[in-house]
């Protein structure tokens, strides 16, 4: 268990925009910041971060928190793993008691095979440090290729013995479950139907060097392996399998150590290999992940967008596999990026350059090499179709093919009067063959829609148009708990209204005025109405709240987070940020300027409360009227009662300013 001052430490330190720029692109946005969602696939931002409330909300997918759930909701990290990170993140020593045997049976599937995995790459790297045959074999591999031992240690890189079981049985004599080493992938388990001792329990990467493949915070998610013999029979490069943890087409090589610098260079450098990574990284250029030797798919470019909006793909002066590697490019635009390309000399690829290049020179080379992917793709093309006009015009339609892919229409312009210069075309042409796509692509979309409403034809439909109505109730009692939690501490002069009567006998309201703060107001008029919050949520946050206000006078919405359970913290976080999503309409543009809450605090918590009053009498009245219903009963007492309400209810609607009919 981690020590409560651990905790308390984490969270005065952590500061919530530099955890979650780590992970998304967040751009100024008043006193908050902004940024696409890391939870589902959009173009325009809906994902808010207050740096002053220390809280989040995503409002693509109603997920919301303080810095812990961000990080247990992005990386599935537990609890226990989040404040380790953080306490890693900021160099804070971790104060920990020891885990029963109960504590650690506790832990999920999933986090038992990143603990699987973490083990095998401490495993590996110790294998290629500290045994003879790691040094004599995996280490001077890696020194061959031109590493160092810094950049080793920096990427976690190891051995695996050539032996069938030494790491599958290292694993199980320190505890490690075969279940989970099989559900990674790290042992290939092989069962004897007829006789279950005859299971044999094989090591994958036996005889390879091993890559951890690590996710955006860091976790060991997989492995890459590199054989070393020339077997043929063997694949040069084998990748961990699909498990519940390692989706190839959801992850970067290289994506945690390069993280930082991609939004600082605000450019992201596409790779192919592992050692590409690495050998960019040791030359100084950290902005560099590759796709693992996987066709890049839609998920991994969306992993780059959150951090940048641009990418670089460089090309091995290999001929051979541009042209596949073309249609990565199309993805890239689809998703509305920008992007260049950058080919090497033939025989050099990212690795050797680097390797035999000073850190000026590949920045040099990158800087006047990267081209526009339309003045790439043409002088690519254009090469093959030398002077045939039939290929000529292929080429032509496979640019626009490509600009067809881009999602905003004056990028798509430019890059049309673009090609029109390069391939000496008229714009207009290119215009109409871009048109044609269009109406092709709403055709074939038409098409499909048609064919899915076919398929339901049979199916009767009843069309209902249903009425959300307004839980009154449940918006006032939010609204306290808002205000609770912004303005609680904050010192007001409150203007009541008294119920006096006058000389003539009449009741009138009169003010009088009550200098408090705002949690006490709320308390004492709650209490003065012997009302109840009915929503056992806020109920749960309201007492909290009260307690912790009257208690510490240096209340903060983060501490006051810290310690409470994650689906309150979501709630809350719900609660602050509901008004920021407005912010995301960028009002200001349109001259509309909204009037700020803190400007009338004290009006702002009386009038709620009085509202909260007005519901409560108003439905005791429709509560007594419904009990008159019976003509034979002497309801007098009742129709009395319902008098006095609707007095009351008048008075209240009096100091509210509001006129009933």
């Amino acid at each position: 268990m981690i020590s409560k001052t651990t905790i308390d430490q984490v969270y005065e330190t952590a500061r919530l925009e530099e955890v979650i720029g780590d992970f998304v692109q967040l751009k100024k946005s008043g006193s908050n910041f902004k940024g696409l969602s890391p939870f589902t696939d959009e173009r325009s931002p809906s994902f808010m971060v207050s740096p002053v409330k220390q809280i989040w909300k995503d409002f693509s997918s109603g997920k919301g928190g303080n810095v812990v759930a961000f990080l247990m909701e992005h990386e599935h990290f537990t609890y226990p793993e989040a404040i380790k990170y953080l306490a890693k993140k900021y160099n804070i020593e971790v104060e920990e008691t020891e885990q029963s045997s109960e504590q650690k049976e506790q832990a999920n599937e999933r986090e038992s095979m990143y603990l699987v995995s973490e083990y095998a790459q401490k495993y590996f790297s110790e294998i290629l440090w500290d045994t003879e045959l790691g040094k004599a074999i995996g280490l001077s591999y890696f020194k061959e290729r031109g590493f160092t031992d810094e950049t080793i240690k920096k990427f976690s890189l190891g051995y695996c013995l050539d032996n069938w079981g030494s790491f599958t049985n290292a694993a199980i004599e320190k505890g490690y479950q075969l279940k989970y080493l099989e559900a990674t992938g790290l042992t290939i388990v092989k069962e004897d139907a007829s006789n279950a001792a005859n299971t044999k329990m094989f090591d994958r990467f036996k005889a390879r060097v091993m890559f951890p493949i690590q996710s955006l915070s860091g976790r060991v998610l997989g492995f890459g392996g590199r054989i070393l013999t020339n077997d043929k029979k063997a694949a040069k490069y084998l990748n961990s399998p699909e498990s519940d943890i390692y989706h190839k087409s959801k992850v970067l090589y290289g994506i945690y150590h390069a993280k930082q610098a991609i939004a600082k260079e605000d450019n992201c450098y596409l790779v192919e290999g592992y050692t590409d990574v690495i050998q960019f990284h040791q030359r100084g250029i950290e902005n560099v992940v590759a796709s693992s030797g996987t066709a890049l798919t839609p998920e991994q470019i969306r992993l780059v967008n959150r951090l940048t909006k641009n990418i670089t793909v460089l090309f091995d002066g290999d001929a051979a596999g541009l042209r596949a590697s073309l249609r990565g490019i199309d993805l890239i635009l689809e998703q509305g990026m920008n992007v260049k390309v950058c080919s090497f000399p033939e025989g050099e690829d990212p690795d050797s350059f680097a390797k035999n290049n000073s850190l000026e020179d590949v920045q040099l080379f990158l800087k006047e090499n990267s081209k526009d992917f339309i003045q790439f793709k043409a002088s690519l093309l254009m090469k093959q179709a030398a002077n045939d006009p039939i290929k000529r015009a292929e080429t032509v339609r496979d640019i626009v093919n490509s600009i067809a892919k881009i999602p905003d229409r004056i990028q798509k312009e430019i890059y049309i009067q673009e090609c029109a210069q390069i391939m000496n075309i008229s714009e207009a042409v290119l215009f109409n063959t871009l048109a044609q796509i269009g109406k092709k692509d709403e055709a074939d979309a038409n098409k499909k829609l048609k064919e899915e409403r076919k398929d339901q034809a049979f199916n009767v439909v009843k069309n209902e148009t249903t009425i959300t109505k307004v839980d009154v109730q449940y918006e006032l009692e939010r609204k306290i708990i808002e205000i609770l939690l912004l303005y609680g501490n904050s010192s007001q002069r409150f203007e009541d209204l008294l119920l006096k009567e006058n000389d003539k006998g009449e009741l009138v309201l009169e003010p009088e005025f009550l200098d408090a703060k705002v949690y006490e107001k709320i308390f004492l008029d709650l209490q003065e109405d012997e009302i109840e919050l009915s929503n056992e949520n806020f109920k749960s946050i309201y007492k909290k709240l009260i307690q912790e206000l009257n208690e510490n006078e240096n209340f903060t919405i983060n501490s006051f987070i810290a310690p409470l359970e994650q689906d309150m913290v979501s709630e809350i976080s719900s609660i602050l940020m509901e008004e920021e999503k407005y912010i995301l309409h960028d009002w200001g543009r349109k001259d509309i300027y909204p009037k700020a809450k803190d400007k009338g605090i004290a009006q702002l918590a009386s009038e709620t409360i009085l509202t909260l009053r007005c519901f409560l009498v108003k439905r005791r009245i429709n509560t007594l009227q419904s009990e008159t219903t019976d003509i034979e009963k002497d309801n007098r007492e009742i129709l009395e009662e319902i008098m006095n309400y609707i007095q009351l209810n008048k008075l209240l609607n009096q100091k509210l300013n509001r006129v009933l009919s």
